[in-house]
């Protein structure tokens, strides 16, 4: 946890402002500690209610940008060959075409509380845009058992934590897209009967 208070920056820092725009950029498997840092939000300003008292959350949202210097990262580290790591991160960046996914772990203090897909838990997790309106999500994975791999890019992993994978979808029912391209922010939201928590990521317009 040391890791990651270094990685999100000291207390009152505000959060950089991040772009959605899928503009070329240039990694190196160094980059990663940086790219992790812009698109990782634990909780902050914006939580409502008890719930911020007792649910701690953190949240990476593996943006084009994100994927990028992930994939970058996983390549060197792995020994991938560079059709081998183009393959991967196009695949990654296809999906990222249809889905805002959203690396996430969590803790209650009673622990089955804080299963997001039992009937012990009453935290509903949403995506809200700009204007308010708010999205479900369309895959939510627990991830009992992270791997060495997880462990080491995503350092809020803890056995104290749930860990999930959360994926909304790009667009709405009606074909508007879940977060517009002038969006001013997305805040990831969970909320409950205690209260609410949203961690809110501040959109740049342009390409970074």
């Amino acid at each position: 946890m040391a890791m990651v208070a270094a990685l999100l920056g000291a207390p009152g820092c505000g959060a950089p402002r991040v772009s959605l725009v899928e503009a070329p950029r240039a990694f190196t498997a160094s980059d990663f500690r940086d790219v992790y840092a812009r698109w990782t939000r634990a909780e902050d300003a914006f939580e409502f209610g008890r719930l911020a008292e007792v649910l701690h959350v953190t949240a990476t949202f593996e943006s084009w940008e994100f994927r990028r210097a992930y994939v970058t990262r996983y390549a060197a580290d792995h020994g991938f060959t560079t059709d081998e790591r183009a393959h991967l991160l196009e695949e990654s960046l296809t999906d990222a075409r249809s889905r805002h996914r959203f690396f996430v772990t969590l803790s209650v203090p009673v622990w089955r509380e804080g299963d997001l897909t039992g009937r012990q838990s009453d935290l509903r997790v949403l995506l809200v845009d700009a204007s308010g309106r708010q999205s479900e999500p369309v895959e939510l994975t627990p991830i009992p058992r992270p791997s060495v791999d997880l462990r080491t890019y995503f350092p809020s992993i803890s056995r104290q934590r749930h860990t999930y994978r959360i994926a909304f979808p790009i667009q709405h029912a009606d074909g508007a897209p879940t977060l517009a391209p002038d969006a001013e922010h997305a805040i990831l939201r969970f909320a409950g009967a205690l209260g609410t928590v949203d961690l809110r990521w501040d959109l740049e317009r342009g390409a970074p």
